[in-house]
């Protein structure tokens, strides 16, 4: 029987970009079984404009911003289908995205699939062609800044999906506990995706579904920057999972984006989001044992060794100090 799925969109002041997801939603050649929005406490009209617009995607309101994780399991909670498909607000699909994530999730041990994602304004970049994670706690989007030059068109496999525009089994997602939700927001697909390959599940890379993707839609507003977010949660993400022999790795790293940041002007950023994991970091720690020792897949099988300078270190260009 094919895989049925339910279409969850975390939504927090993205009224402006709901018109170009909506109309792209209603344009998919195979229609999801349901769409579900979780409204995060918009101000902006979010929840109104859906009401009036788009009477067919039911609408969960929180009444606060709680962030991506904990929408994203509201809706994992609330879907009714056997696939759960996380888009962001700042979306646009094309017509056979869920048809194509479809077919590649409806693989045996496949848990997720990671969708092409190219920018809204200029299609002919690309935004995320499948994640990597790399030993010094950095994960790199494939293709990232690069112009979409074909070079990843061939369906395979890829270490994790971004949630922005992600496929997921949800048996998959139950057997793993869903997304972190002290992560709040940024890295929390990232953490998901280790998860579920140490738990013995592949993510598919499937290029034919595309996803036109703004970046950053709502990312403005939160009170803490991005950098902060990120410096953050890969602290957790590291104590969580890696093991003590890739310390030197991640001390390399963290010095680099310390220097990085206050050459840039942004080392008050960077320290807020330091600080902020110090205290989550005992609770993350006590967690490795259990899933190292339920992993089926080793770590150092699920994150193999990678350049961590220069161009071979991943998708970005502009590279990462």
């Amino acid at each position: 029987m094919a895989l049925r799925a339910s279409v969850v969109v975390p939504v927090w002041n993205g009224r402006k970009w709901l018109p170009g997801l909506v109309a792209s939603l209603r344009r998919q050649t195979v229609a999801p079984l349901e769409v579900i929005a979780i409204d995060n406490g918009s101000e902006d009209g979010s929840r109104e404009w859906l009401g009036e617009h788009a009477p067919e995607i039911r609408v969960v309101a929180l009444g606060r911003n709680t962030g991506f994780a904990v929408a994203a399991n509201r809706g994992i909670v609330e879907a009714q289908g056997d696939a759960v498909a996380l888009v962001n607000t700042d979306i646009e699909l094309e017509a056979g995205w869920l048809g194509h994530a479809l077919a590649a999730l409806d693989q045996d041990g496949v848990g997720a699939v990671a969708t092409k994602m190219v920018e809204l304004d200029n299609p002919a970049m690309l935004y995320d062609a499948g994640d990597i994670l790399r030993r010094d706690g950095v994960c790199e989007q494939r293709g990232r800044f690069h112009r979409d030059d074909h070079r990843w068109d061939e369906p395979g496999e890829v270490f994790a999906a971004c949630a922005g525009a992600g496929v997921y089994r949800r048996a998959a997602l139950e057997a793993v506990g869903g997304f972190d939700e002290r992560f709040f927001a940024y890295l929390e697909d990232v953490d998901l995706g280790l998860r579920l390959q140490l738990a013995g599940w592949r993510c598919a890379w499937e290029p034919r579904a595309v996803a036109r993707h703004h970046g950053g839609g709502s990312a403005q507003q939160l009170a803490r920057p991005v950098t902060s977010w990120t410096a953050r949660n890969t602290l957790l993400l590291v104590a969580k999972t890696f093991p003590i022999s890739w310390l030197p790795l991640v001390a390399y790293r963290q010095v680099a984006w310390f220097f990085n940041a206050a050459w840039k002007g942004g080392l008050g950023s960077y320290l807020r989001g330091f600080f902020a994991a110090l205290p989550l970091l005992p609770a993350m720690l006590r967690e490795r044992r259990r899933l190292r020792s339920d992993a089926v897949v080793a770590i150092e099988v699920v994150v193999p060794p990678r350049a961590f300078r220069g161009p071979a270190a991943g998708g970005h260009p502009r590279g990462v100090a």
